[in-house]
């Protein structure tokens, strides 16, 4: 997708993500919040959002997708529907790109026996999962934000 090119949805993600926008908007009083909800419903109305309207967009996303809320109310389609949406924005390009990266690194210590796996929690909502072959030690970073390669420790043996 074209850095200025509009998102375009399909009549499942309009209908549930025109659901999300008012459930926002009702928990926003403020005048210019609603404003901008009134013109982003326009748009989805349309099936097509502006990049410009992309951030508000894919936190709405974000928020959504973050619980089994939509999946509970709406059904495993509507959760799906969204998702897809979500890997289309700029925010789901860029975890999809470091999971990708994530996995171009575990692939160097495949076929490698473990000498050490451990998850530990770093925080509320930060967990690390370290394993450790003879060649190396590689801990991995999941939070909220993402996940990424915390530190690659090489030459062990």
């Amino acid at each position: 997708m074209d850095q200025d090119a509009p998102l375009t949805l399909d009549d499942l993600q309009r209908q549930i993500l025109l659901q999300q926008i008012v459930v926002f908007a009702q928990s926003n009083p403020d005048p210019q919040a609603q404003e901008e909800y009134q013109l982003l419903a326009d748009a989805v109305a349309r099936m097509e959002i502006p990049s410009a309207m992309l951030p508000r967009v894919t936190a709405i996303l974000e928020i959504a997708l973050s619980g089994d809320r939509i999946r509970r109310t709406s059904g495993p389609g509507a959760h799906l529907a969204l998702t897809a949406l979500f890997q289309k924005t700029p925010r789901g390009k860029a975890l999809a790109a470091e999971v990708s990266a994530l996995n171009s690194a575990l692939a160097q210590i495949k076929n490698q026996p473990l000498t050490e796996i451990a998850a530990a929690q770093r925080g509320p909502g930060i967990y690390t999962l370290t394993l450790a072959t003879p060649a190396c030690r590689m801990v991995i970073r999941f939070e909220p934000a993402g996940v990424r390669i915390e530190s690659l420790d090489v030459g062990m043996e």
